[in-house]
């Protein structure tokens, strides 16, 4: 039987990544939605099976300069509201949280490169598990309160929320396991501004993807196939 993904996507150098084979693997019919182009107001936010929220350059506090993002909390507010299917991503992970009442806010630091996170014990028996032994790819700079329906599965050295579950129907994750290896050279070679900002050498950021890279890869498409095989009929 084919399902269904909703994608809502807000740049598209962030994309799904090795996340889209998995979708396809699992019998998923993918519609990307450019959400600085499309009306996001218009979504059914329980028709599709899944609804799958990808990161994004922006705040997901900053709704009045990005008026898109107010429509996607107010779609994830009503699809968790009915316990639908629905990941997030960085950003997407970020408006999740904004719509289940949580403050979202810039962070103490910026996050980039691969670096560990660390599962909770909940997250120790969740999908989030197989990151628990590979560095991920993070980028990012802002943070958010954990959601009171929530259960927080992973925190990192930096933040201490990283990724959380509702129910078993929701997953959010702060860190970019979908990032292939085209993706991060194009977000290495493309932040260069960013980079010289927080003096990190690029260089060694590709010496990481080498070292890291194949290994986050199989996590993720083990973390993600077994969390679709998991979701509610």
């Amino acid at each position: 039987m084919t399902r269904t993904a909703v994608v809502l996507q807000h740049d598209p150098t962030i994309h799904l990544g090795n996340i889209g084979p998995v979708l396809r693997d699992a019998g998923y019919d993918l519609r990307i939605v450019d959400v600085t182009t499309e009306d996001v107001s218009a979504i059914d936010p329980n028709e599709a099976d899944l609804v799958v929220v990808l990161g994004g350059e922006m705040g997901a506090y900053q709704t009045e300069e990005y008026p898109f993002l107010a429509a996607e909390q107010s779609l994830l507010r009503a699809r968790l509201d009915a316990e639908r299917p629905t990941l997030g991503v960085c950003l997407g992970a970020q408006l999740m949280a904004g719509a289940l009442g949580e403050r979202v806010y810039k962070g103490d630091s910026m996050q980039i490169g691969f670096r560990r996170v660390e599962p909770t014990e909940a997250g120790a028996a969740s999908p989030i598990r197989h990151f628990g032994e590979v560095p991920v790819v993070e980028w990012h700079g802002d943070t958010f309160e954990l959601p009171e329906r929530a259960t927080l599965l992973a925190s990192s050295s930096d933040y201490s929320n990283e990724a959380f579950a509702v129910g078993d129907f929701a997953l959010a994750v702060q860190f970019h396991p979908e990032v292939t290896d085209e993706m991060h050279e194009r977000w290495v070679s493309d932040g260069y501004n960013e980079l010289d900002e927080h003096a990190l050498d690029p260089d060694a950021l590709r010496e990481d993807r080498a070292a890291y890279s194949s290994g986050m890869q199989e996590a993720s498409r083990r973390a993600f196939s077994e969390w679709l095989s998991q979701l509610p009929a």
